[in-house]
């Protein structure tokens, strides 16, 4: 008898135990939670995340959210072909940055790396060490904001220069008439900091050292993007169009070329 009772208590056991461990198969479905994949806004995100700190970026003085937005009209104008087919650089300028420091970055995206960070001059009638006035306008000796390509080499009064094409109409497109360009200048230097307090000051070109124009120039000549960014909260720009996420796939690939579908 006591034997028969405790192979009753065994099976009690083993069945009270089966079913608190159950969940139907409807329950399952309801409460478990699948990790969603990233958008691609976020893929995006990362994909600049990684591209900033393996650049270095943040050391160099860059803010991320200046190159996010050099990168997001990069996208935007690749996407328009008017980049050439292997143009994997862009140079980004920050006149929200007083001109004592080094305030233009030269970025090679495809192999994520920093290529050049150097002083660059602002236009004398956008202010002195501080840019805050910005104008597209002939003879006005103000720097212009926005989108440009950097094309093609002459050499003029300044000595051997890189046309700029300006994107952003109304912010930027008389560039070519106007003759903004990179060139170099003996007032993009040291010396003029220590006795000026800041750099000399243009017609309105990024001026740059002439220790570092023709690296300058030969790493960004023959279409490739030249982002040039300030205090303006009437700029906009067609190539910050966010839509271009869509097509952003793998933040890990190495060649954002490939990254996009174009």
């Amino acid at each position: 008898m006591k034997k028969h009772f405790w192979w009753i208590s065994c099976i009690s056991v083993i069945l009270f135990t089966s079913v608190i461990g159950w969940t139907p198969v409807n329950a399952t479905k309801n409460t478990t939670t699948f990790n969603a994949a990233p958008t691609a806004k976020e893929l995006f995100a990362q994909y600049v995340n990684t591209v900033y700190q393996t650049a270095g970026l943040q050391q160099a003085g860059l803010d991320v959210n200046v190159f996010q937005k050099a990168l997001t009209g990069y996208l935007n104008i690749k996407s328009t072909n008017k980049l050439a087919q292997n143009s994997d650089i862009i140079t980004v300028v920050d006149f929200t940055k007083p001109s004592r420091v080094k305030r233009m970055w030269i970025i090679d995206l495809l192999n994520k790396h920093l290529l050049l960070n150097t002083w660059v001059a602002h236009g004398q009638g956008s202010g002195n060490d501080m840019a805050t006035n910005f104008s597209d306008a002939n003879e006005s000796h103000q720097s212009s904001l926005g989108f440009y390509l950097a094309d093609d080499i002459y050499v003029g009064k300044h000595g051997r220069s890189l046309r700029l094409d300006g994107l952003d109409a109304g912010f930027n497109t008389s560039a070519r008439a106007r003759g903004i360009v990179v060139h170099a200048a003996d007032y993009v230097s040291e010396s003029a900091i220590a006795q000026l307090g800041r750099l000399g000051r243009s017609f309105g070109c990024p001026a740059v050292s002439p220790q570092v124009v023709d690296l300058v120039i030969n790493t960004i000549k023959g279409k490739s993007v030249f982002f040039i960014n300030g205090n303006n909260p009437n700029y906009t720009s067609k190539y910050l169009n966010e839509n271009v996420f869509a097509s952003f796939t793998s933040p890990d690939n190495s060649d954002v070329a490939d990254s996009v579908k174009l």
